[in-house]
């Protein structure tokens, strides 16, 4: 059960300090998800009581299983921005089909979590690199910000991924903008920024939400042109399961895959940062959280939730205003069912430019210039790949733009893995210490030896690109070399291509008269030596501990070394 449900353990350590730290915590985080859930199911396309239904279900299976204790779950920017884009192709926003394509999207979504997580494949992530998700990430911010003018100007704009589109249709429109919904807008824009500002702790949404409703409601504004939520259905929603056209259900597993990976990548890293700040209270878990997740949006599914994920801004308040337990997430939970219960009349006159603002506000701190610049002048790749995906989610769009991106991503991988890092190593004077001639000008080759050091296991991928840089290097050095050293310390396996490889370059330096010699082997490769018969091949004595053995051996190695070569044990794991 401790395993299984981590709050059981935390409960039995549980007191009235905790207490405090969840109640306050849970209130905060529960006042904040109401607008907030309701503007990101705006986002989505759906209508903002489907915001509520998504802050209330996941989360209390999340408090329940998941190993984060001041992760807080519920509807979220980047997941809004996915559906939208997924489902605008299959129907539109806002009727029942739409819908029930965003509540089956939940369920998808779930079971790929769960399934990864009972598989413990946590680790697939790491092939979802940084600079692809913040490419991707900037645009959508872009797109989505763009796409919410409709309802900071009042005026209706037609649904697109693409920013010339939405732009154009704002320009044919200019005309019929209603300016005092944009003052409005940029008014509560400024409110929240400025009110962040001055004191993180001050829950700003909720407070420009609440103003601009007492505003809206004494003020007349629907009078004068500005659009409202309007009615918005009280009570929970019933158990019912999620029911799609089975063509339209493999039409939705691409966006539920890449709403799987990318809610995960985006709650564990949330997880993570978030962790480090209480040392070793408790630990993430990947698996497990792909577990208490996918959990979270299966069940979600059955009461009208669409997908979620764990939000930064409200994790980060929900630590600040003390959480100790998933307690807090059940409060919150809690805090949105009350609202549905008896006070969803209070939102019939919540602006919708004031929900546009809320959204327009959480997108554009997504984008970190500074990143961008660091990127540029760190590491040229990982720019030129965020870049492509920025560009090509601006301009063909967000599904394709994830796509071109992890290509990009991966196509990156496979060349840098199939060309690793080299080097000739020389001697520094007086020392027994080799280094790299191209980075110390005081190393100096050793005569009538070459000794590289390859950066990587020996496999399919690389090998022609390690064999074909070492006979260039031969064919440079030919009549003068009588040993290549090969320092092996970071050769972590060869596999079979690899051994053939070597057991041809073994009788090519033969053929060359050039003696072919290791050091620094690691247990698990000499273990492959000895199997595939290498080891006996170039004789035990050709392989050393230190470089400096086998250079001081120069003269006398095709007779007898006049220093003890490596003991050649196996299977150990030095």
């Amino acid at each position: 059960m401790r395993n299984l449900f981590p709050l059981v353990d935390d409960l039995k350590k549980y007191d009235l300090a905790k207490l405090r730290g969840d109640s306050t915590a849970g209130i905060t985080v529960g006042i904040m998800l109401i607008p907030q859930g309701m503007a990101y199911a705006m986002l989505a396309g759906l209508p903002p009581v489907y915001g509520l239904y998504a802050a209330i279900f996941p989360q209390l299976l999340y408090a329940f299983l998941g190993t984060s204790r001041q992760l807080a779950v519920g509807p979220v920017s980047m997941d809004s921005i996915i559906i939208a884009s997924g489902l605008s192709l299959l129907a539109i926003s806002n009727t029942d089909h739409y819908i029930a394509l965003a509540i089956m999207l939940a369920l998808l979504m779930g079971l790929i979590q769960l399934f990864m997580g009972v598989l413990k494949l946590g680790f697939v992530v790491n092939f979802l690199s940084k600079p692809v998700i913040n490419g991707f990430t900037y645009a959508a911010a872009l797109v989505i910000s763009l796409s919410q003018l409709k309802h900071l100007f009042g005026i209706d704009i037609s649904a697109s991924n693409y920013t010339h589109e939405i732009i154009l249709d704002i320009i044919n429109r200019i005309d019929l903008i209603n300016w005092l919904s944009v003052l409005i807008g940029i008014v509560s824009m400024l409110g929240i920024w400025l009110l962040g500002k001055w004191n993180k702790q001050i829950p700003s949404t909720v407070l420009i939400v609440i103003i601009s409703i007492i505003a809206a409601k004494y003020g007349h504004w629907k009078e004068a042109g500005i659009n409202v939520v309007g009615e918005i259905p009280g009570g929970l929603p019933g158990f019912a399961f999620p029911n799609v056209m089975s063509n339209e259900f493999f039409e939705l597993l691409p966006v539920a895959a890449t709403l799987a990976m990318i809610g995960f990548m985006e709650s564990y890293s949330i997880s993570k940062r978030i962790q480090a700040n209480h040392n070793s209270e408790y630990r993430i878990d990947a698996n497990r959280e792909l577990i208490a997740l996918g959990s979270g949006n299966i069940f979600g599914s059955f009461f009208s939730s669409f997908p979620i994920s764990g939000g930064f801004s409200r994790s980060a308040v929900n630590e600040s205003s003390g959480a100790k337990t998933g307690i807090a997430s059940l409060i919150s939970a809690g805090v949105v069912t009350i609202t549905l219960l008896f006070f969803t009349p209070l939102f019939y006159f919540l602006p919708n430019t004031i929900l546009a603002s809320i959204i327009i506000i959480a997108v554009l701190k997504l984008i970190d210039i500074k990143q961008c610049i660091y990127l540029w002048r760190t590491n040229r790749s990982d720019f030129y790949m965020l870049l492509g995906t920025f560009l090509s989610t601006l301009f063909i769009g967000i599904k394709e733009g994830i796509l071109i991106g992890i290509s990009l991503s991966l196509i990156t991988m496979i060349y840098q893995t199939t060309r690793p890092h080299l080097a000739i190593l020389g001697k520094i004077p007086n020392t027994r210490v080799y280094k790299n001639i191209a980075r110390y000008k005081e190393a100096q080759e050793v005569e009538g030896a070459l000794i590289i050091r390859f950066d990587s296991r020996i496999y399919f991928a690389n090998v022609n690109y390690l064999m074909e840089r070492i006979e260039e290097l031969l064919y440079l050095r030919k009549n003068k070399l009588n040993t290549l050293v090969i320092d092996a310390q970071s050769i972590s396996s060869v596999d079979s291509s690899g051994m053939q490889a070597l057991h041809d370059l073994l009788e090519s330096c033969k053929a060359s008269g050039i003696e072919l010699v290791f050091t620094n082997v690691i247990g698990p490769v000499r273990d492959i030596f000895v199997r595939e018969g290498f080891a006996e091949k170039i004789g035990r004595d050709h392989f050393f501990e230190q470089i400096e053995d086998a250079t001081s051996n120069l003269s006398s190695l095709k007779k007898s070394p006049t220093s003890n070569p490596i003991p050649f044990q196996t299977n150990i794991s030095d």
